[in-house]
């Protein structure tokens, strides 16, 4: 075995040695108890360089950054949208919390209080029956975000999952699936609603069915011609030649890619859900009293009380307005921004 820094088996110098033998000036070898690898021979120290990649990339920003950047430019591109995402907000805030904000049980009856002029201990006056009206509202919008979520989100998911199945399978499932949602789609959505109501009943969960129902049909014709382009998708034909289930494939595979969508038709059903809840209860077909509901605070002030006492009927039909306001401009601004062709706009 040829020992280190000897010569070569030709008789040759070493590469680090003279011909002579000799060590060059700067030559240093390992027995130099001062040699470490991040050491110069002359026992400087040297520098450390950042790695390209590393100073290229510079740290990237956190998920909670990332998040409060979209809004603020969502913020700054749509402000309609932001300001109807701000009300939506509020709206949810106050429905939730309507206990803490209330300033009065909504129940509470007080005939020495009826109809009572808006003052300092009645913000908003009280109705026929001596309830404050400002607390009637805020609970009322617990029942028309529970209404308007509840249609808005079984109504678009079942909607989304036909319009898919329908675009994935073709032939004669999509066939007999379009003309069954043009069957609903003839009917009016509050005609329809009015028609189920009267069948199943005045309730919550039977206003939410109602209500539901006729928005299928839309939800499945808007996002199955999404699908249809999804479905001739490489991806869709390898999961087909890799062997996965029809349900796997629809599930996994092309439902995700109909979010945008989704979405949209999710935001225009709220303000419609709401919409019509409170006009099944204005019709007495929906929630039944003594629920805080818009509809209802319209329906027991709009014939008799409208001239002696207009706040019952004034400030209702305000707070519907501007629920179905802000739902519509966020939703249309969600549409823009999920709209491939005007993100750079």
């Amino acid at each position: 075995m040829r020992r280190p820094y000897e010569s070569n088996k030709d008789g040759g110098p070493k590469p680090d040695r003279r011909p002579d033998g000799t060590h060059e000036e700067n030559d240093f070898t390992p027995e130099d108890n001062d040699f470490t690898p991040d050491r110069r021979p002359d026992g400087n120290n040297m520098a450390i360089t950042t790695p390209i990649d590393q100073a290229a990339n510079p740290t990237e920003p956190t998920a909670t950054a990332a998040t409060w950047a979209v809004i603020r430019d969502f913020a700054r591109r749509r402000t309609l949208g932001a300001i109807g995402a701000a009300v939506v907000v509020v709206m949810i805030v106050v429905g939730v919390f309507a206990g803490l904000l209330a300033p009065y049980d909504p129940l509470a009856v007080d005939f020495g209080a009826m109809l009572t002029k808006p003052n300092a201990a009645h913000w908003l006056g009280t109705d026929a029956f001596g309830r404050d009206v400002l607390s009637r509202l805020i609970y009322g919008s617990r029942t028309a975000l529970l209404v308007g979520f509840g249609a808005a989100v079984f109504g678009a998911t079942i909607g989304a999952v036909l319009g898919v199945g329908s675009a994935y399978f073709g032939g004669r499932v999509d066939l007999y699936l379009q003309r069954l949602m043009d069957i609903f789609l003839s009917f009016p959505l509050i005609i329809l609603a009015l028609a189920l109501v009267a069948i199943l009943g005045n309730s919550i969960p039977n206003v939410i069915m109602a209500i539901t129902i006729p928005m299928i049909p839309r939800a499945a014709l808007v996002i199955r011609s999404s699908a249809l382009t999804i479905r001739e998708m490489p991806y869709v034909d390898a999961a087909r030649a890799a062997g996965f289930g029809h349900v796997r494939i629809i599930l996994r595979h092309m439902l995700p890619n109909v979010i945008a969508p989704y979405l949209i038709m999710l935001t225009a059903f709220l303000s419609q859900a709401i919409l019509a809840e409170s006009s099944l209860s204005f019709l007495g077909l929906g929630v039944q009293e003594p629920t805080a509901a818009w509809g209802l605070m319209l329906r027991g002030a709009a014939v008799d009380f409208a001239e002696a006492a207009p706040w019952m009927a004034l400030f209702p039909g305000f707070a519907i307005s501007l629920a179905v306001f802000a739902f519509n401009l966020f939703g249309d601004s969600l549409r823009d921004a999920l709209d491939p062709k005007l993100r750079t706009l």
